[in-house]
């Protein structure tokens, strides 16, 4: 069995060929994708801010193959964005990702205080 990673991806994107539909939905529901929506989840979360209504986030939980590496979780998390927007009627280009990979990231710990 090949060895497991998690990784967080954060998909970035542009807003395109919006309906009005979609554009009266997206301001409405502005006030729940803000900076306080902004959780990384297997489903993901969409973040955006209303005005202008131009660019999104999305952020991903993938967990994957390690010899398969950051290319292949963001690759998939681009394709559940795809999927995810295309199901809410939503038009979009120029989707990128930005991968970290929790298993190798470094944590620097501050050493403790002296007194």
């Amino acid at each position: 069995m090949s060895e497991q990673h998690t990784y967080r991806v954060i998909v970035r994107g542009t807003w395109d060929g919006l309906t009005e539909e979609a554009r009266a939905r997206l301001l409405a529901e502005a006030a729940d994708h803000g900076m306080t929506s902004m959780r990384f989840s297997e489903e993901g979360s969409l973040s955006y801010e209303p005005a202008p209504l131009k660019h999104f986030s999305m952020r991903y939980v993938v967990v994957s193959d390690a010899a398969d590496g950051e290319e292949m979780a963001g690759a998939l998390a681009e394709d559940r964005a795809e999927t995810a927007l295309r199901g809410l009627g939503y038009g979009f280009r120029d989707l990128r990702s930005t991968v970290t990979d929790l298993d190798t990231m470094k944590i620097n710990r501050k050493p403790a205080s002296r007194r």
